[in-house]
């Protein structure tokens, strides 16, 4: 009885800032602004967070929001995205390089999504939006899911499944664009699924990989830092050839998540067995 009540607890914060998501992605529109970022549902989930902690009596901490411990996870997520972007941009490259397409480096700022990128340029105004969203990104998504999902669903299920739950439901949240695809009529049902089942798998491996550096250091500050580095560097750094740019951007968001996932739980293993592995 008490598994059920929390899960529809769950489920029904997670269908409440869906809906504030769907209402800002095919009605209001933001990323579509000189913001370029939907900030309006990012906002609700932050807010409603701090209703539940104040209604229910818990605190950042309750979170994972923990002092202790924030140079550690900022270096372990900052490491995570580092490595698993300089591989995947070195193999994206070095293909390129191969079918003789001249691949170069170029910083610039875009909107990434798996069909396209619209390009937004670069200025101090831009990169300066583009951080300002991507950490307002960062916390709402991070204190949603890795925080607030993981914590309540761990209160009755074991780690393992807690972290599948608050995944799935995180893979689940990037399943809009292909909503507004398909309404913009963009796009056809069957691309759509395709799509859709891409969307719920990539970000489906990077909120479990996230879920567990939150079980390995007891706080979401890994995730975070992660999360915001692999946005920013997707939103900037862009490998150009004659013909276009980003042209295997999918090879290495694919790449860059499973090599991510792969290193994290080398080194939960590793620390299980050294007797440090934090639940």
């Amino acid at each position: 009885m008490k598994q059920r009540k929390i899960l529809w607890g769950i489920l029904c914060v997670f269908l409440l800032c869906s809906i504030a998501e769907y209402v800002e992605f095919l009605f209001i529109r933001t990323d579509q602004t000189i913001l370029a970022e939907n900030v309006f549902c990012k906002l609700f989930a932050i807010a409603l967070i701090g209703v539940i902690l104040y209604l229910s009596g818990k605190n950042l901490c309750w979170l994972g929001f923990r002092r202790k411990g924030i140079l550690g996870s900022a270096v372990l997520g900052l490491s995570l995205g580092v490595s698993s972007f300089a591989i995947s941009y070195g193999v994206e490259y070095m293909i390129l390089m191969a079918m003789g397409r001249q691949p170069g480096l170029r910083f610039y700022i875009s909107n990434f999504a798996l069909t396209s990128q619209n390009i937004t340029g670069l200025s101090f105004a831009t990169v300066s939006i583009c951080i300002a969203g991507n950490i307002l990104n960062v916390l709402a998504e991070e204190g949603l899911f890795r925080g607030l999902f993981l914590q309540m669903a761990k209160t009755v299920y074991p780690e393992k499944i807690s972290n599948l739950i608050q995944a799935l439901l995180f893979g689940l949240w990037h399943v809009v664009m292909v909503v507004v695809w398909v309404l913009d009529g963009s796009m056809n049902i069957p691309t759509a699924v395709v799509m859709a089942a891409g969307y719920i798998l990539l970000a489906g491996i990077l909120g479990y990989e996230w879920g567990m550096c939150a079980a390995l250091t007891g706080t979401i500050w890994a995730g975070m830092f992660e999360h915001f580095f692999n946005n920013f560097i997707t939103n900037s750094l862009h490998i150009v050839t004659q013909t276009g740019a980003d042209e295997l951007s999918i090879l290495r968001i694919v790449l860059s998540n499973v090599l991510s996932l792969a290193f994290i739980m080398m080194i939960a293993k590793k620390r299980k067995k050294m007797g440090i592995y934090v639940n």
